[in-house]
């Protein structure tokens, strides 16, 4: 590997400190090396600039933060089809593969190839009703449709591949990948699932039933959220919120169609830790979840 994007979150490398170290290092092996910061670039340009900033000719891309950042990132350039290396700088940092203390180690198994590639699968959302179908985008983690009033239900239909799943009053439900199924899912009471995995995860948010549980199904199966009416006019509201960003408001007779995405994130693989080795010391008894 000879080019590289590296994406910092200011919040965590305090002065852009390691962010600077990393470039100077890249500069003294005679790696090429652009820097976007997650602050200025993604809350003032739009998906395609960033992408331009980044270029089709990257050979990785280095991710400085937490697992926020890290989603964040592979929303936005998973069409590009460039790896991803997660450098942990927050609490948790379940999806980085690198923690601080082992960037220099790494950085040099790139620059002489000596790491591995983990694809992930993705899920491609669209909003469908009366007027319209609009696509929602992209998310390596999760989709979740859930209720946008407060203390209010929402009556939420599911259906995969055209039939009826499961209908309840609840505060929504949880389409997750297996890399998603370590985050709001599993806070849900969602199973843990291997991130090479094929599958999807339905996990509803507080039914308001003992019988609603969480649904596993094959990656290939299509889903479908649907919004029903309330018995109170006007209380249907409901949000649909990708990888954690508020993308579209929904009312009674929305529904999210939800399928795997063409598109998949590329993780580099350093270090190799088994997954349940992970598992086990992040979010394992008496460890926190992201």
């Amino acid at each position: 590997m000879n080019k590289f994007c590296l994406i910092t979150n200011r919040s965590k490398d305090a002065d852009l400190e390691l962010t600077n170290e990393i470039i100077k290092y890249m500069t003294l092996h005679q790696k090429d090396c652009v820097c976007i910061d997650r602050e200025e670039s993604y809350g003032n340009g739009s998906s395609a600039a960033i992408k331009e900033k980044i270029g089709n000719d990257t050979d990785c891309i280095l991710v400085l933060g937490g697992d926020g950042t890290i989603i964040q990132a592979a929303d936005i350039v998973c069409e590009l089809k460039i790896p991803i290396l997660g450098i942990n700088l927050g609490t948790l940092g379940f999806l980085a593969d690198i923690e601080r203390n082992q960037v220099w180690a790494a950085l040099d198994c790139l620059f002489s190839d000596d790491y591995s590639i983990e694809e992930r699968i993705m899920l491609r959302g669209v909003l469908i009703n009366d007027k319209r179908q609009e696509n929602l985008g992209v998310v390596l983690n999760d989709i979740v449709i859930s209720r946008s009033n407060f203390s209010k239900i929402i009556n939420i239909s599911i259906y995969v591949n055209g039939e009826l799943a499961d209908s309840y009053r609840g505060d929504g439900v949880i389409v997750s990948t297996p890399t998603g199924s370590t985050g709001y899912s599993l806070s849900s009471g969602g199973p843990v699932v291997k991130p090479d995995a094929d599958i999807l995860v339905l996990t509803p948010i507080c039914p308001h039933t003992l019988g609603a549980r969480s649904i596993v199904i094959s990656s290939n199966d299509s889903v479908r959220i649907q919004i029903s009416e309330n018995k109170i006019p006007d209380q249907e509201g409901a949000v649909a919120v990708l990888d954690g960003k508020l993308t579209k408001e929904l009312t009674a007779g929305d529904s999210i169609h939800i399928t795997k995405a063409s598109e998949k994130t590329r993780m580099v693989k350093i270090n190799h830790v088994e997954f349940f080795e992970v598992l086990r010391k992040k979010i394992g008894q008496g460890g926190e979840k992201r």
